[in-house]
């Protein structure tokens, strides 16, 4: 299988750690493809017409996005405990968490753009600030409905690699007076899969060739 990947995608850092807690990165031949809004990547739009990594080409050339449903093929693929379970209780909860961590990541790239990438003169403040308390209230709500006793599952992953990326480009100190999200994420950020699965890179917002 080949995925698409990016170095610094939370997205696409949340399959490949996935599937190395799933025992099935050794099947995946990782390709890093740079996207950007500003940027066409035609080998990543022949594939994906909303022109996004991650990819993954399974093994019969069928092709699988976005990343929620890239975990969910590969967790069909191994015979272990799975990271998406069948138990009504726990398979909600751990969607739940997934769907927060998508909404962090959103809302932390949402962030950067009002910060940073988007010209000075046309930032808004306003915006920024909307988003960041999206980014706040989840953290608060994490920090009293985490359990780091049980076995891990996607939702954990989702909030790690998300929560990583958060860190990674100083979008918010989430760590700062939450001594339970905090402790958590340390944990879980020793693990060998996230260790194997660093974010690296910068943003690339002019296409190759370009000037």
């Amino acid at each position: 299988m080949k995925l698409l990947y990016q170095t610094h995608s939370p997205y696409a850092r949340k399959v490949l750690v996935a599937a190395h807690e799933m025992g099935v990165a050794d099947r995946l031949q990782v390709v890093h493809h740079e996207t950007s809004p500003l940027a066409r990547n035609d080998d990543v739009f022949a594939l994906n017409p909303l022109g996004k990594v991650p990819v993954l080409i399974s093994g019969d050339g069928e092709v699988i996005f976005d990343s929620c449903v890239i975990c969910e093929y590969l967790d069909s693929l191994h015979d272990g405990a799975k990271l998406i379970p069948t138990d009504p209780g726990l398979r909600y909860r751990a969607l739940r968490h997934q769907a927060i961590a998508t909404g962090i990541a959103d809302a932390g790239i949402a962030v950067r753009w009002e910060t940073e990438r988007r010209p000075e003169a046309v930032r808004w403040a306003p915006l920024r600030d909307g988003q960041l308390q999206k980014i706040i209230a989840a953290c608060d709500f994490l920090e009293t409905h985490l359990d780091a006793q049980k076995a891990i599952d996607i939702g954990d992953i989702a909030l790690a690699t998300a929560l990583s990326w958060i860190d990674f480009r100083g979008v918010y100190a989430f760590q700062q007076a939450r001594p339970q999200l905090s402790s958590w994420y340390t944990q879980f950020c020793a693990r060998p899969s996230m260790l194997a699965t660093t974010l690296h890179g910068d943003t690339v917002d002019t296409a190759p060739g370009s000037r």
